[in-house]
């Protein structure tokens, strides 16, 4: 397989165990693998079959999206009024996703994967919303991501009209898909156990999932909201909180991440930090949805508690913007006003939880999340001759502070170029969003669902 060298980059974020920034830089690239990293001179005599000259580029791992919904929410985005009942704000979306076909699924998944690779985003985890995995492999396997699915199964009656399954049901069906798709794409596609919430799953479903993730090496993940109207129920029914009462039945560990973690309190926390259980946070759609997040959530007492903690974006008609930096600035920016704490979730903080602690939180922070030698080539370079990059004295500031998707240069994952100058190489994107819009005006007028413009439009 050919070699890359990415040389004479202005700075290698390379999110190594020592965190070093390596100014003129260069990164060699073997295959899917990482071989060098390190100085550009150090590095000047080793050969490569490509050179890509990376002056004023600042290059970092790609980065990690926790928790984002890929196959339904760009047909809809923008479409529902901000002050619609948050229930039947739900009960739209899910009737949208019901009426959607194949053809319908693959397309908004490949458009949402090509707006997060082109912003730099090479891993996410769609926490079960495919109900097409062939559909979303597809879209996988031609864009090159790397992804984290499943599918999602309750056995509870929900708001949402989620369909419930009897328990064994529900643990054969995810059990197919994890034996189906486990480990496909040379390794790029993950598939992991995914009740939609644990307060729509049994204990018996619960139990059920984490010993089939527990038995096939995989990987448990579920919304746990944790919002007043749940924590009431678990005290009534268990004389324990929610997360304390997930300890409890053995749902928690080092395979589980916990999604949106908003209500939690310190012996909550303890049990995560006990149990090696991981989360992952979504500020955009804290901020959208009025859900209070910012306010109550407690990601610093995670983090200081060394809960590993990615970020999230949730989906494209609860955050809108679903880039990684989008919620990594978001994450930096509001809890500091929060807790009128300047201190809190320093840029490098939060770009480790983009990067390297994102990573670990999936179970991947072996093979990606930095810039080492033996990991996997997933990386991006971000052209810092924009003015949002200038003047330019501290990349990180600079990147979690300034920067966005629009400086993204190149992408690579796993050794494939995906993202080439800006644009996308693996589709005609003007193609792409023309269909997706044809198919989108389509699907709200079958579903009878009127976009929502509080203004005239002649």
């Amino acid at each position: 397989m050919a070699t890359t060298k990415f040389d004479h980059a202005r700075f290698v974020v390379t999110m190594d165990p020592s965190r070093r920034i390596i100014r003129d830089g260069t990164v060699i690239v073997d295959g899917d693998r990482i071989t060098h990293v390190g100085k550009a001179a150090a590095l000047a005599s080793v050969p490569a079959d490509r050179t890509v000259d990376a002056h004023d580029m600042v290059m970092t791992p790609g980065f990690v999206n926790g928790h984002i919904h890929l196959s339904y929410a760009h047909m809809f985005r923008g479409a529902f009024a901000e002050d619609m009942e948050q229930g039947e704000y739900f009960r739209s979306i899910f009737a949208v996703q019901a009426a959607m076909d194949e053809a319908e699924e693959y397309q908004t998944t490949l458009l949402a994967v090509t707006e997060l690779l082109k912003g730099g985003t090479t891993t996410f985890l769609d926490p079960g919303s495919t109900k097409y995995l062939d559909a979303g492999l597809q879209a996988y396997t031609e864009s090159g991501c790397r992804v984290v699915t499943g599918i999602h199964v309750a056995d509870q009656p929900n708001p949402a009209n989620i369909p419930t399954f009897e328990p064994a049901e529900a643990i054969h069906l995810t059990a197919d898909a994890i034996h189906r798709y486990h480990g496909r794409l040379g390794g790029r596609m993950s598939v992991w156990a995914m009740p939609f919430s644990d307060d729509w799953a049994s204990d018996e479903l619960l139990q059920g999932l984490k010993r089939l993730a527990d038995d096939h090496g995989t990987g448990l993940t579920y919304h746990h909201m944790n919002r007043p109207e749940s924590i009431e129920r678990t005290l009534a029914s268990f004389g324990e909180r929610p997360t304390n009462h997930l300890e409890s039945i053995g749902v928690l560990g080092p395979n589980v991440l916990l999604a949106h973690v908003i209500d939690l309190d310190t012996g909550e926390i303890e049990a995560m930090a006990r149990t090696g259980t991981s989360a992952v946070v979504c500020p955009p759609a804290f901020l959208k949805l009025a859900q209070g997040g910012i306010a109550s959530s407690k990601l610093p007492e995670m983090l200081a508690s060394g809960v590993p903690v990615a970020f999230g974006t949730d989906s494209a008609n609860n955050g809108n913007l679903i880039e990684a930096a989008h919620a990594m600035r978001v994450g930096a920016l509001l809890y500091k006003d929060a807790r009128s704490d300047a201190s809190l979730l320093p840029a490098e903080q939060v770009l480790e939880m983009g990067t390297i602690q994102g990573a670990q939180a999936l179970g991947l922070g072996n093979d990606i999340g930095s810039l080492e030698a033996g990991k996997k080539a997933d990386l991006v370079l971000f052209d810092t001759r924009r003015v949002e990059w200038r003047a330019l004295h501290n990349p990180i500031n600079a990147l979690v502070y300034n920067a966005d998707g629009r400086s993204v240069h190149t992408v690579m994952v796993d050794g494939a170029v995906v993202v080439d100058g800006g644009q996308p190489t693996f589709v005609d994107e003007g193609a792409l969003v023309d269909r997706t819009q044809e198919m989108a005006e389509r699907l709200l007028a079958q579903t009878g669902i009127t976009p929502a413009i509080r203004w005239p439009v002649e």
